[in-house]
């Protein structure tokens, strides 16, 4: 079983960056697929990007879709965030997720999730 730790959050100004990281434990990233969903408060889950276990397909929200890059680092077990051009409505907290069946949007196909860390982002 695979544990995940998300890492990198913080208070940035609208039009900043950050730089998310998700590491992998108990497991060997390479056999999984990555997602990152976000949540906000008082909305549901929201997806954000997902990568192939070795990076060759990605996906991602119309939203962030030209303003955020996954990553994914096999030898590391770690998968990245890089989020540019911030905007205040992407103010949520973002959790990473592990996916052996599928590569996906869909929250329900992930089996193992971090436990998120919070963005923030001041207008």
């Amino acid at each position: 079983q695979v544990q995940l730790v998300e890492s990198g959050g913080g208070l940035v100004q609208a039009g900043g960056s950050l730089r998310l990281s998700c590491s992998a434990s108990g497991g060997i990233l390479v056999n999984y697929a990555m997602g990152w969903f976000r949540q906000a408060p008082g909305l549901e889950r929201e997806f954000v990007a997902a990568i192939s276990t070795r990076g060759g397909s990605i996906i991602y929200a119309d939203s962030v879709k030209g303003r955020f890059t996954v990553s994914r680092d096999n030898a590391k077990n770690t998968v990245y965030l890089q989020m540019n051009s911030l905007k205040p409505e992407d103010t949520a907290v973002y959790a990473c997720a592990a996916n052996q069946k599928s590569f996906s949007r869909s929250s329900l196909e992930y089996e193992f999730w971090g436990q998120g860390t919070q963005v923030t982002v001041s207008s």
